[in-house]
């Protein structure tokens, strides 16, 4: 099977060729007029011929161009030949070689084509096209237009140093919004990230469920730029991370079997009871641990607190759906280090979006937007009887 399909994709080559070989030649008559036949009228003549490269199949192939020049000598320039040596295409197939997992180092064995045929497959030049590529990738991801409304967004901090952040629109689908460097507990780095979304066209005054894997500071950031309108879930994955980390292994499996029982609750007291109760239990051999539980407690189940059913909730209450992202990224980018290449993560998030399924629970999402702003006119009114 392998066989047969080089060969025809060979078979597609080289048709491909012997097209543009009868194209070139339709150029030059149109140019000189029909070879062996005088015209006194032409205003070019043929000139023999040269080699050059065209890009066809996502390589470079060496043929033999013919050459016209007008009466004056300049060389005249063939239309098809144009069209031919655009490198985009080329460069477009290098990119998603390489995203795919290919090294630039293998890019020449990749290839189904000849290669005695074929050029443009040394490691310097495929990483030359690969960078280029990636920059303009990551240009076009930090220029992008933010049009819909999200009532989700989910922040992640990566161990690289990177924050990152991912938008769930109200018809269900998952969109990359932005990046900057700076861990979860850099503020700065935080309010970069949140400035650019913003100016890029997202609207601060709708109220937006954002789950975080963060702490007191992204809380504390997240309220002072979108106040009231910023309605919190922690992610409870990262709390019982946090938990476990605390305990000895011999208490991490029956803990984080609780913690998970208490988290699957789906009513909002019951849930709060268990995880206190496991607290307390905690308390006295485990100080740490119970402190680290109770710990922004409540924010991991606001979830619970909007009654989001089923699928949808098992979504929103951690970053898991942020995470997958990343993965797809650092797949990607996983040897780069410095500051500009880590921006350079962006065209792997771009590659990413296009793996995209729709999130769990996608139809209940018109639940959730109901929540929030029922839960925001709470809010409000507690504010307005505290104020008064």
């Amino acid at each position: 099977m392998a066989t047969a399909s080089e060969g025809l994709l060979n078979l597609a080559v080289e048709l491909g060729m012997e097209t543009l070989r009868q194209m070139l030649e339709a150029d030059v008559t149109a140019l000189a007029g029909e070879k062996g036949k005088h015209n006194s009228q032409r205003s070019a003549y043929r000139h023999g011929t040269e080699h050059t490269k065209v890009v066809l199949g996502g390589e470079k192939h060496s043929i033999q161009k013919p050459r016209v020049r007008s009466k004056d000598g300049k060389e005249l320039r063939l239309p098809a030949l144009a069209v031919f040596q655009e490198e985009e295409p080329l460069s477009r197939a290098i990119f998603a070689k390489l995203l795919a997992g290919v090294s630039t180092r293998k890019y020449a064995r990749s290839g189904e084509l000849d290669e005695l045929k074929c050029t443009c497959t040394s490691k310097s030049e495929v990483n030359r096209r690969f960078v280029k590529e990636l920059s303009s990738r990551m240009d076009e991801f930090f220029q992008r237009r933010i049009e819909d409304s999200f009532p989700v967004i989910m922040l992640d901090g990566m161990a690289v140093g990177k924050m990152t952040a991912m938008g769930i629109d109200d018809g269900e689908r998952k969109h990359m919004l932005g990046q900057t460097t700076g861990g979860t507990e850099n503020q700065e780095s935080i309010k970069v990230l949140l400035s650019d979304l913003l100016s890029r066209g997202l609207e601060p005054h709708h109220p937006r469920l954002f789950a975080l894997d963060g702490g007191k500071t992204l809380h504390r950031t997240m309220m002072d730029t979108f106040g009231q309108k910023a309605i919190i879930q922690r992610c409870q994955v990262h709390k019982k991370r946090n938990v476990l980390a605390q305990l000895p292994k011999s208490e991490q499996a029956n803990i984080g079997l609780a913690l998970s029982k208490a988290y699957m609750e789906y009513d909002y007291e019951n849930s709060r009871k268990a995880l206190e109760l496991t607290a307390c239990n905690l308390e006295h051999r485990y100080p740490k641990a119970a402190a680290s539980l109770r710990e922004g407690l409540e924010e991991t189940l606001t979830v619970h607190c909007l009654k989001i059913p089923g699928l949808l909730r098992q979504t929103l209450s951690n970053t898991n759906a942020m995470e997958s992202a990343n993965s797809v990224a650092s797949s990607v980018m996983k040897r780069w280090n410095d500051g500009e290449q880590i921006l350079r993560y962006a065209a792997g998030f771009m590659e990413a979006e296009k793996s995209f399924r729709r999130v769990k629970g996608y139809r209940q999402i018109p639940i959730l937007i109901s929540a929030l702003d029922l839960q925001l006119e709470r809010l409000s009114h507690v504010q307005n009887v505290k104020t008064a």
